[in-house]
């Protein structure tokens, strides 16, 4: 049978794949300006004016916000961070230390204070601390309480994080080192340990904004006025004011410092993936 004799092959019916997908993904769009359409349309926007974008309630809370509130959220943030860090850092080194005692502690640390909840840190250093040590007064007062509070729960943390950096780093790295005279610890501290943080800064940054949200917790130390940050701040005018405006506005300010930080966090990530490429 000739070419021209063959029967016809039947044509294929239906949408290609391309056509498939860009059909979902327009439902999906779709679907989701109707949510939020039905959203805009129930939601009742006078009460919502009311409640929470009170302007007069706004002007109030300015300077303060930024120049208490925000300077002492700031602060206790970067105070438990270094805290925490430094303490992560040794925790880390005893992790993988070749002395058993060393690494069962670290491991004991690591496993207590990751499953704690931070809250609970917040209360036994305000309460069981003094109780168990009278008469003793950590240093900085409120700012050393809440750096402690927040450095123990970041440390367990950190402390993972690092070890896994520094397990990151090459081996013939420690090996070429030693071969070059170094000691272990000065090949740790010179060759080791900065690789490792090329590797662990993008979720360093990262746990830096969990500790920012998290030193919404120096309430209940106790704080007086002017050392209250931005929940605490925003949570009394609320409470003077019978309006949740200002609780509104320390959110807002939350997000000032956390979105920047998480970009930051995005751009280090995408700039560590392409070294390792």
């Amino acid at each position: 049978m000739s070419g021209a004799d063959a029967p016809a092959q039947p044509r294929k019916s239906g949408l290609t794949r391309r056509q498939k997908r860009a059909l979902s993904r327009g439902a999906q769009y779709a679907l989701f300006v109707a949510a939020v359409i039905a959203l805009a349309l129930t939601a009742d926007w006078g009460q919502l004016k009311n409640q929470f974008a009170q302007w007069d309630l706004v002007q109030q809370m300015f300077p303060d916000v930024i120049t208490l509130a925000l300077k002492n959220t700031v602060l206790y943030t970067m105070s438990g961070f270094v805290f925490g860090l430094v303490l992560g850092m040794v925790i880390a080194l005893m992790r993988l230390s070749s002395v058993g005692p060393y690494r069962w502690v670290a491991g004991i640390y690591i496993e207590i204070f990751r499953g704690l909840p931070a809250l609970l840190i917040f209360v036994f250093v305000g309460v069981a601390v003094p109780l168990a040590f009278p008469g003793t007064e950590i240093p900085g007062g409120t700012y050393g309480k809440v750096a402690l509070a927040l450095g123990l729960v970041s440390a367990a943390y950190m402390a993972e994080t690092i070890r896994a950096g520094i397990q990151a780093v090459p081996k013939g790295q420690m090996e070429a080192a030693r071969s070059l005279g170094f000691s272990h610890a000065r090949a740790m501290v010179s060759i080791v340990i900065p690789q490792a943080f090329r590797v662990v800064i993008p979720p360093l940054t990262n746990e830096l904004v969990l500790l920012f949200k998290d030193s919404s917790l120096v309430l209940f130390l106790g704080v007086t006025l002017e050392e209250r940050e931005l929940t605490k701040f925003g949570r009394d005018l609320a409470s003077q004011t019978a309006n949740s405006t200002p609780i509104l506005v320390a959110g807002l300010c939350y997000l000032l410092v956390t979105v920047p930080l998480g970009f930051v966090v995005r751009r280090l990530e995408a700039k560590a993936g392409e070294a390792t490429k």
